[in-house]
Parts: structure tokens; C-alpha cells; sequence
């Protein structure tokens, strides 16, 4: 039933409220957060650790190379680029040119912020992890068994405030999704699909593969963190061209992209194709 929750943002998608989808981002966003700090603050992390690791990570075992790709899939998303890019457009588009300019201030100085504060809810839900589901407590297979674990060790308030957050992430992020379906669908056939129809057919493409997958016993976890590889793998796709398109000043005008913003999109571009060719040479045995 939770999963119908994107029906009123569809709608309001559609009548151009864009600025209410936001504001039910930030409240989806803010929930995570506060979950994820509570847990941080009831489970009492080695402070000199994480900053420890925060300068000088590792990737101990292949796991963990598996678990850090999915990381940034999970992440940076690649469907969210068009959902920011489609966002950005209908804010400004039939907009004269100073409050397009004075959008698009707002709109960098929105996801510098936003931005920022997503980095340290990334950053409190790996210490969490790390600090509650260690190798001196018990073992941790699957969700379900996360949330059980938490409960002895933490008290029931944990695992409440756990599957809260974990609610939240699942509802904003199936948003997303569908909300890059509209967009993409848009930008390819030059028209809106109708509302109900869109939604049957993301829908149904989405219940195949996993429904295949649980009818043949694999572990929703690994489903969960190899679908998170494939989101990283394919983040060049959209990344690029974007990159490329904003550094045109023809195509972009007055707005087009700073070399300094350019250069440092290419090095983070670089970095995920370096961490997404070693992962699959890893596997093929080439390295």
C-alpha cells in the first residue's frame, strides 16, 4: 500500500507544484537523518575511528570493493540526474531572464545545502552500521535480522526509529524513480503520458525481475547491493553527456558550466568509471 504513495506526487508533478515534491523530499530527508543520528548517538561510535577513516579509507577484501561501488550507486543515483535536470527545467522554463538567473543562485545555493546534509546522513548510516553490526555482536543477514539485533543491544526505541528511516529512504527513493520514468518518457517521446497508464507500466516492468528473484530463493540482501552495483555502472551514462552538454556555451548561453566546475565534474566522473572498471575486471579475473 506504501508503495501508491507516489500517486500525489505524480499529481502534483504534473500541475507544475514542483516546489511541494521538494519540500516532501526534504521532509523524507530530514526523517533519515534524525533517525540515523539517534542511532549514532545511542550506539556510542569510537569518535578517534571515524575520523580516522575518514582520511584514510580501505578496501580490505573484495566485499568490501562490492559494497563501496554500491555505495556510490546508491548514492548518486544516475535516474536522479535526470530528475534534477527535469526539475530544473520546468522551474525555469517560459521564466524571463533575471528570475531565471535568480533561480538558478537559489537553486546552487539549495543543492550545496541539501547536498551537504545527504554527505552526512551517507556518512551517519555507515558509522551506524559499522558501530552496531560489528563482528563482537551478532550476525546480520538480512534486514529483518538488522532490526532484530538492534532491539536487545539498543533497546526497542532502535529498532523503531530503524525501520522508520528505513520506510522513509524506501518511499523517497521508489519517488525518484518513478519520477525519472516521467521524465525521461517525456524528453523521448515529446509528450506527457497519461498519469495512470505511465504508472501501470513502471509498475509491472518493476515486479518482474523481482519477483522473479524471489520465486527463486535468492537473498534480498545481495539483490538489494548488486542493484546498487548496477546503478554505479551506470552512471557514466547519463553523467557524461550532461557534463559535455553544460560546458557548451552555445547550447547553454550566459548559464553554461565554469571550467573549474567542468574539470572537477570529469575528475568525479573519472574516478566512478576507475572504481565501476576495476570491480568488473575484478570479477572477469583480470585483476
Amino acid at each position: 500500500m506504501l508503495g501508491h504513495c507516489d500517486c500525489p506526487q505524480f499529481t502534483l508533478a504534473t500541475q507544475s507544484r514542483f516546489y511541494i515534491i521538494e519540500r516532501l523530499f526534504v521532509i523524507f530527508v530530514s526523517i533519515i537523518g534524525f533517525g540515523y543520528f539517534y542511532e549514532i548517538f545511542i550506539t556510542k561510535p569510537d569518535l578517534s575511528s571515524i575520523l580516522y577513516h575518514s582520511f584514510v579509507p580501505s578496501l580490505p577484501t573484495s566485499n568490501a570493493l562490492v559494497l563501496a561501488v554500491g555505495i556510490i550507486g546508491a548514492t548518486v543515483m544516475p535516474h536522479a540526474l535526470f530528475v534534477h535536470s527535469w526539475l530544473t527545467k520546468n522551474k525555469v522554463q517560459e521564466k524571463p531572464l533575471e528570475e531565471r538567473r535568480r533561480i538558478r543562485k537559489l537553486h546552487l545555493v539549495e543543492n550545496i545545502i541539501l547536498l551537504t546534509i545527504a554527505g552526512m546522513v551517507n556518512a551517519a548510516i555507515m558509522i551506524m552500521a559499522a558501530t552496531a553490526f560489528n563482528p563482537h555482536n551478532p550476525g546480520v543477514a538480512s534486514i529483518s535480522e538488522a532490526y532484530k539485533t538492534l532491539i536487545p543491544l539498543f533497546g526497542a526505541t532502535a529498532g523503531i526509529v530503524f525501520l522508520l528511516t528505513l520506510l522513509s529512504s524506501g518511499i523517497a527513493s521508489s519517488v525518484v524513480g518513478t519520477l525519472a520514468g516521467q521524465a525521461i518518457m517525456e524528453g523521448l517521446l515529446g509528450k506527457r503520458v497519461n498519469l495512470w497508464l505511465r504508472r501501470f507500466v513502471t509498475r509491472f516492468i518493476n515486479v518482474i525481475p523481482t519477483t522473479i528473484a524471489i520465486l527463486l530463493g535468492l537473498d534480498p540482501l545481495n539483490i538489494l547491493v548488486y542493484s546498487q552495483v548496477v546503478l554505479s555502472i551506470m552512471i557514466p551514462i547519463p553523467m557524461i553527456p550532461l557534463v559535455i552538454a553544460t560546458r557548451d556555451k552555445k547550447l547553454m548561453g550566459e548559464f553554461v558550466n565554469k571550467k573549474i566546475t567542468t574539470l572537477l565534474a570529469m575528475i568525479f566522473v573519472g574516478l566512478i568509471l576507475v572504481f565501476d572498471s576495476y570491480l568488473l575486471f575484478s570479477v572477469l579475473g583480470v585483476v
